[in-house]
């Protein structure tokens, strides 16, 4: 399916370009020590990125306990959308947690992101509820969407 670019386990040596993805994507981005401390410290945290020309364009990020995966945070450089990226990263992720033994993944999302709400959508996920207020930047809510293996 991937032509142009790999998708492999991030590394600390990634830190840097991620958080280029992260501040591109994200209205409130994580810091370099959050990602620091979820790849030394969280041994429930899994991270992978897409790598395009040695370029990192995207990264996602999933805990997994006990067989349930919940998506930290998934993104696309803006520079990088549009050409199915994010679909091979997010099918990547899946496929690692399910080689890992998960049985079900879980994720939220703004309640305006449609265009995400459609990606989850098209791996079977599907809207579970509503969290008020999620967001810090602006108290919009998410949709908890999941799905079950």
């Amino acid at each position: 399916m991937m032509s142009e670019g790999s998708i492999r386990l991030m590394t600390h040596g990634d830190i840097g370009r991620v958080m280029e993805v992260e501040i591109d994507a994200f209205t409130s981005p994580w810091t370099k020590e959050i990602f620091e401390n979820e790849l030394t410290l969280n041994h429930y945290a899994h991270y992978i990125v897409y790598e395009l020309e040695d370029r990192i364009v995207g990264y996602c990020g999933f805990w997994l306990i006990a067989g349930e995966a919940q998506i930290t945070n998934i993104a696309i450089h803006s520079s990088a959308r549009g050409k199915k990226r994010g679909e091979e990263l997010l099918g990547a992720a899946i496929a690692l947690i399910k080689g890992m033994g998960g049985t079900k993944v879980s994720l939220e999302v703004r309640e305006s992101n449609v265009v995400a709400q459609g990606l989850y959508q098209k791996f079977g996920m599907k809207k579970g509820g509503i969290r008020k207020n999620y967001y810090q930047d602006n108290a919009e809510d998410a949709w908890v969407m999941w799905v079950d293996f």
